[in-house]
């Protein structure tokens, strides 16, 4: 049985989603570093982090610690666009779940090796004439910002929930 969301959150936006689907769920949530205080190892969890080149941010010492029973990353990308990047990237089992979650941009809470690959990201989206509707699209968030989380997101991740929980 789950007993706990576990997350990391780089600009506040997983931060949200955790707390979000806590109340949803009634699970406990906690930051990946108050975790270790909190659960024992091999306690069963959802986990969530933050996605940086599709890769879910903090999964791989999550599921050395924990059992994770759930996966979720939280990028810039629409929600389910980045499912199986996601599960190949964090290298996450076929049996786990993957959900990805649309968050935000805040550039302002951005720092070091992060802001720069977002500029790299920046500069290779606006010179590619041939990009997708996808990629204008996160362009766009990146240019201008903005906090595109919403509860809505969570639907597919409280169904794969409630289902496991009830059975």
């Amino acid at each position: 049985m789950i007993k706990a969301i576990v997350y990391t959150s780089n600009t506040g936006h997983t931060e949200i989603y955790a707390k979000m689907l806590g109340e949803k769920t009634g699970l406990p949530v906690y930051h990946a570093d108050d975790a270790k205080k909190s659960l024992k190892k091999g306690t069963e969890i959802i986990y969530m982090g933050w996605l940086f080149a599709s890769n879910i941010k903090g999964y791989a010492k999550a599921a050395k610690c924990y059992r994770v029973r759930c996966v979720c990353g939280v990028g810039l990308g629409d929600t389910g666009a980045q499912d199986e990047a996601a599960r190949k990237a964090a290298k996450v089992p076929d049996a786990i779940p993957v959900f990805t979650l649309q968050g935000g941009m805040d550039y302002c809470r951005l720092t070091g090796i992060n802001k720069f690959m977002i500029d790299m990201l920046t500069k290779m989206l606006t010179n590619n004439a041939n990009r997708t509707e996808d990629e204008t699209k996160m362009l766009e968030l990146i240019k201008t910002g903005g906090n595109y989380v919403d509860e809505a997101h969570l639907s597919e991740v409280l169904a794969w929930f409630e289902e496991r929980e009830n059975t």
